[in-house]
């Protein structure tokens, strides 16, 4: 049995061997087959293609140097190549990095400004540069935020919600290109308001000296001015009184639409100088999304200052109080990019503070100021003393763009106020011991009679906001009258 039946088993197994039925399977193994083939060869054309690209643009090497001398906070490096405003690392032997910017170089050496803590250099520590300069990056998530001058958060309240990054350093702008200023702005302030009116894409200076009350003036313009967004730069200040200013003047109203960047005085000089620049590519940044933005600096001299730190560090020779000329180059590029831009409906008024030590207002800063500034509002000692505030000198201040702005009976008003004012400020020692008789002058005899009117004008409280509106129509009801 057995034998019979193998033959047919035999059979039966050639029959199904010669069947075409197993025909498909060998199909789809060869199209499997050529697929895996096209993607294989697919890879390779991306990847040579990936490496022709690489060699179109060849990567530039990177030329490590060493750390071969330190004075003071300046760093020496030799054997590195790196362009001025370019960051190196400095690795130290327990492998910690300090970062550091380029500001300088002689022969072949480069010059270093640490940007932190310089704790545990050494010599001979490896110099790396990263090759690339600074940048600053922005975006909505810095509404409400403190950051230092790096942009690394101060306030504890996580990472910055930003994806974009912008230049330090900005970009230039054609001053015919720039949109003229003609609409006023609000600051909140009476005595601004109507007697030196502030154009939107102004840049004025606040002058003052220490104890004046420059920082409550800055809280009030903070809360109180018409704009979508203010940026505040506190640069060189006491720590202290950066947390007061963010948690007492702004508050979590005013600090809602600000941002804030804080550079303490015991900060090294190069981070308070990239405070400043970092305030000002943040302003620059909202107004080019057609935003009005109110940028208030406290202080420029301390800016100067940084930047004096830092020239006289590579023996760049003082020229005027200690200032080198490298600082007076600095203040109207930092300056210029505020104001009016050249790219949609954006601005950026500005308010610069100008610390005039021993209430010297022709000092270095505050004379190169003035001549680089639409303005100046200075606040006098004299006032602050007697418990007048804000401590506005009309009298010494100016706003260059108010004719533009103003109206022919606006500024009619606001003469005949600076009229009366100078007159009685002229007379005063007179007047005051009595030595003036009524009816000798008619002029003095209008301004003692209008005197205590000009003063309660002048005086506001810091928690209390006047429009422009009512500003103009408090002048009108003042001095309408006198004047025809």
């Amino acid at each position: 049995m057995m034998g019979t039946e193998e033959p047919g088993a035999a059979v039966g197994l050639l029959a199904g061997s010669a069947s075409p039925e197993p025909m498909p399977a060998t199909d789809s193994v060869q199209q499997d087959r050529s697929a895996a083939s096209s993607e294989l060869a697919g890879n390779w054309s991306r990847r040579l293609q990936a490496r022709r690209a690489r060699l179109q643009s060849p990567p530039e090497l990177i030329v490590e140097g060493k750390l071969s001398r330190m004075v003071g906070l300046t760093l020496e490096a030799v054997g590195c190549r790196a362009a001025v405003g370019g960051r190196c690392l400095v690795r130290t032997p327990s492998g910690r990095d300090i970062e550091a910017e380029v500001v300088g170089f002689a022969g072949e050496r480069i010059y270093l400004m640490p940007t932190g803590d310089i704790q545990g250099l050494e010599p001979d520590c490896r110099v790396i540069p990263m090759g690339r300069s600074c940048s600053a990056r922005v975006g909505l998530g810095l509404l409400g935020r403190v950051i230092d001058g790096g942009g690394k958060p101060l306030d504890g309240k996580g990472p910055l919600g930003v994806d974009d990054s912008v230049p330090l350093s900005g970009r230039p702008i054609n001053p015919l290109g720039r949109k003229p200023i003609r609409d006023s702005l609000d600051v909140g302030v009476r005595a601004i308001n109507a007697l030196l009116s502030v154009g939107r894409g102004q840049r004025l200076g606040l002058f003052a000296g220490t104890g004046v009350g420059k920082s409550i003036l800055l809280g009030m313009m903070t809360k109180f001015t018409d704009a979508d967004v203010v940026v505040v730069g506190l640069i060189g200040e006491r720590g202290r009184e950066v947390n007061e200013f963010v948690q007492k003047i702004l508050g979590e109203e005013g600090l809602a639409r600000a941002a804030v960047v804080a550079a303490p005085a015991d900060h090294p000089p190069l981070m308070r100088l990239h405070a400043a620049l970092l305030a000002t590519a943040v302003a620059e940044y909202f107004r080019d999304q057609g935003l009005s933005v109110l940028l208030l600096m406290d202080s420029l001299t301390r800016f100067a200052q940084a930047q004096r730190e830092i020239a006289l560090a590579i023996d760049e020779p003082p020229a005027t109080k200690g200032y080198p000329p490298s600082v007076f180059a600095k203040l109207p590029q930092l300056v210029e990019r505020a104001g009016n831009g050249d790219r949609g409906e954006g601005s950026i008024t500005a308010f610069y503070t100008v610390l005039t030590e021993g209430d010297d207002h022709n000092d270095p800063i505050a004379d190169a100021a003035r001549g680089v500034l639409d303005g100046h509002i200075v606040l006098s000692r004299v006032l602050a003393d007697s418990g007048h505030y804000p401590a506005i000198d009309v009298e010494a201040s100016v706003s260059r763009v108010m004719p533009d702005i103003a109206t022919a009976r606006h500024q009619l008003l606001a003469r005949k106020f600076k009229q009366l004012y100078s007159t009685y400020q002229q007379n005063r020692d007179l007047i005051s011991v009595g030595a003036y008789q009524r009816g000798s002058d008619l002029r003095i005899d209008e301004a003692i009679g209008m005197n205590a009117g000009i003063m309660d004008f002048l005086r506001q409280g810091m928690d209390e906001s006047v429009a422009i509106a009512p500003s103009l129509a408090a002048l009108e009801a003042l001095l309408g009258r006198s004047v025809a």
